[in-house]
């Protein structure tokens, strides 16, 4: 594409020659017929020897720079923009492949595609131009919206839903069981898990996430929600719109989180909680109570030489003692300043 077709599509203000590009790529590593950008002026130092046909910058960068390039207010929406031009997903391949299993009561929509070994079940719908890769399995009754893509042994179990243009990446499992059981003194019984899973559009699914279906009512992600790799989420949690989480989040089951939300890799948030609408949590923060107001959260401790951990972990055993000690001594010295002031 040439950068004046893509000017033509994007917005921004080409300066320096115009010239043809073919794809996306870092700078480190752009060679002349790639496009990329700028988004850390600290890094303008790469560009002195960038071979990039052009990049993409803000214009308080753009001084000095003779390198081609497109002005934005944006440079990183607009590369992302860029590289789906530039980088389409593969053309649907319409029908249903002889090594598919796909029910005789399944509705499959005629220019859909179903790869080799993927399974659709009884009952099951699968919308205009969605894509069933190799292994995928979609359920009895589930339903999957036009132009998702379920990639290789990805699941959508019994009666659940995905919307349109839903990414569900390799090992994504969609309606799994919810983690129910009762115990009856002696032993667990299992809890039937009655609800679905429910998602909505233009969501993306990392590989290997879980996403329980409801025990009673159903678990939700609303539109536009992006959801990492390896990434639990437990029955009947809500998931508001737009909310991002990054990879090894867990969330026990009927949380709601609001919209908006970014959650960072490896935080725990507890059960029956709420998180409000635009609320950021930090990496690895343990979330046990609900959150109210919007901010940014966290709860982690910063890594330390093991030495100094291990004897900051003594004094936090002994956090109770140390606080009955304060206790004690304030108790004192108020007594003490009461005699001087009867004294007085």
């Amino acid at each position: 594409m040439r950068l004046s077709q893509l000017v033509a599509k994007l917005g921004g203000e080409l300066r320096g020659a115009d010239a043809d590009v073919t794809r996306v790529s870092s700078l480190e590593g752009a060679m002349p017929d790639a496009l990329t950008f700028l988004t850390n002026p600290k890094f303008k130092n790469l560009l002195v020897e960038c071979k990039a046909a052009c990049v993409l910058l803000k214009a308080a960068d753009a001084e000095d720079v003779t390198l081609p390039h497109i002005v934005t207010d944006n440079p990183y929406l607009y590369y992302a923009r860029a590289a789906a031009l530039l980088h389409p997903a593969p053309a649907v391949r319409a029908g249903i492949h002889p090594a598919a299993y796909v029910d005789a009561t399944a509705v499959v929509a005629a220019d859909a595609e179903v790869g080799p070994g993927a399974t659709v079940c009884a009952g099951a719908v699968i919308g205009a131009g969605a894509v069933i890769m190799p292994q995928a399995y979609v359920g009895e009754r589930a339903q999957v919206g036009a132009g998702a893509r379920m990639y290789p042994q990805s699941c959508l179990m019994a009666e659940c839903i995905i919307g349109e243009r839903v990414i569900l990446h390799p090992g994504a499992v969609i309606g799994a069981d919810g983690f129910g059981n009762a115990w009856a003194g002696d032993h667990w019984e299992k809890i039937p898990q009655l609800g679905r899973a429910i998602i909505g559009d233009d969501v993306e699914i990392g590989a290997n996430t879980t996403i329980d279906r409801g025990a009673l009512e159903d678990t939700i992600v609303a539109n536009g929600a992006r959801i990492d790799n390896l990434i639990m989420i437990g029955h009947n949690c809500q998931i508001g719109e737009h909310t991002a989480m990054a990879s090894c989040v867990g969330i026990a089951g009927s949380t709601r989180i609001g919209a908006r939300c970014q959650i960072g890799g490896a935080a725990m948030i507890g059960g029956h909680l709420e998180i409000a609408d635009g609320t950021i949590v930090l990496a690895a923060t343990a979330v046990t109570k609900s959150i109210r107001e919007p901010g940014v959260y966290g709860g982690p401790i910063p890594a330390a030489p093991q030495d100094q951990w291990a004897r900051n972990a003594v004094h936090l055993r002994r956090l109770e003692v140390t606080n009955d000690k304060v206790k004690q001594l304030e108790k004192q010295v108020a007594a003490l300043l009461a005699r001087d002031a009867q004294e007085e």
